[in-house]
Order: structure tokens, then sequence, then C-alpha cells
């Protein structure tokens, strides 16, 4: 059973091929922008053209632009392939990550482990996870960071907008983080989803016209 990991949902760009369960090559690298125009590129390198019975790629949250791009990859390439397509939501494999991490023994496991990416117009996406199952903790959430800055306590944070986070409220530890498809073997398997909606964690930033003041 091979498996094609897409992640392109925050500056990572991040490609992973595995056969039955051996990571048999990857690409990982913080891009920033630029996924659509490097992404089939990446994939065509690998082994047989990345070929795979199975695509898995990060639906979201993330940049809006990002999501898009992996997803349509990925449906692209599991419709000409006819192969199965699932996917994950980015912060639960941030999660999975962060129980790797040496900092996982500062983490309250009475208040969550914490993790936190770039989202838009200065707000971060975050959750709370549970640091043992990774179950979820609280919904999917988008807040200014001004504002997690007093209601998220935790004293470590884990994820991209960690830093930002962590310099606003004056305490605790940031661990600069971004989804690895690498790391997709870390997630429990029930953090697998077969509804391929997009996760963008925000409304849409553009305004109906009608709605509109003149």
């Amino acid at each position: 059973m091979r498996q094609l990991v897409i992640d392109t949902a925050t500056e990572a760009l991040s490609v992973a091929l595995f056969t039955d369960g051996e990571l048999m090559d990857f690409h990982h690298e913080i891009a920033g922008r630029g996924h659509a125009e490097k992404l089939i590129p990446i994939i065509a390198k690998m082994d047989d053209g990345g070929r795979a019975d199975t695509i898995i790629v990060d639906s979201g949250p993330g940049s809006f632009t990002g999501v898009r791009v992996g997803l349509a990859a990925a449906k692209a390439l599991a419709y000409g392939w006819n192969i199965s397509l699932r996917g994950y939501d980015s912060l639960t494999l941030l999660a999975a990550m962060a129980r790797t991490s040496p900092y996982r023994a500062d983490t309250d496991p009475a208040s969550g482990l914490a993790v936190a990416i770039t989202g838009g117009h200065g707000e971060l996406f975050w959750r709370l996870f549970d640091p043992d199952t990774l179950a979820p903790q609280t919904e999917l959430r988008s807040t200014t960071i001004a504002l997690l800055a007093e209601e998220l306590k935790n004293p470590v944070v884990y994820g991209s907008g960690a830093a930002a986070l962590i310099d606003a409220r004056g305490f605790g530890r940031a661990v600069p983080l971004y989804p690895d498809a690498r790391h997709l073997p870390l997630m429990p398997e029930d953090a697998l989803r077969d509804d391929m909606a997009p996760i963008y964690g925000r409304g849409a930033d553009a305004v109906p016209l009608a709605a509109r003041k003149g």
C-alpha cells in the first residue's frame, strides 16, 4: 500500500511518499509562497511520479490559497489515478508532532496541548488537544492575537503562530512548528476524514456586492 501525503495548507510545502508505512521519499520546505507552481513538479520527481494507492491531504485550516492548492492537486491526481482520497486537519497533525517535542514535559495536562498557527488579518487559528489522546478539547477558533493573549494561558504553545502569541502576552514558551507530511503516521487513524470539504477556519474576506454600502 502506497500513500502520497500532500500538505500545502500553511507556509510549509510538504510532500511524503510511504510504502506500507515506510517513508520512501519526501520534500519539505518553508516556501511561504509559490505552492501552486512547485507542488506538481515535486511530486513528479518522486519514485514512479509519486503514484500511490491513496492520497492523504491537509484540508486546513491555514492559508486560503494554500488549502485550495493542496486539495485541487490531490483531487486531480486521485481522479487521474482512480485512487482513494482522504483528508486531515493541520492543527491535529501539529498536535501529534508536538507530542514528540522535548518541551512536552512542560505541557500542563490539565490545560491541554495548545496549537496556534498564522491566520489572516492578525488572527491565529488555534485549538486545544488532550496531550495523551489528541482528542480536541475546544472547537477550532480564529482569534486576534491581542484577544488570544488574554484568553490562552497555556505555558507552552506550538505552531507557526506561537511566537507572536507569546510575545503579545509576555510569558511562556513558543515552539515553532509547521505541518510536516513525514509525520502523518503520528496521527490517530480516526483523525483521517473521507469528507474533503476545505477547513478555512473563518469566513470569506470578500463582501458580496449587494451587501456593500454605497
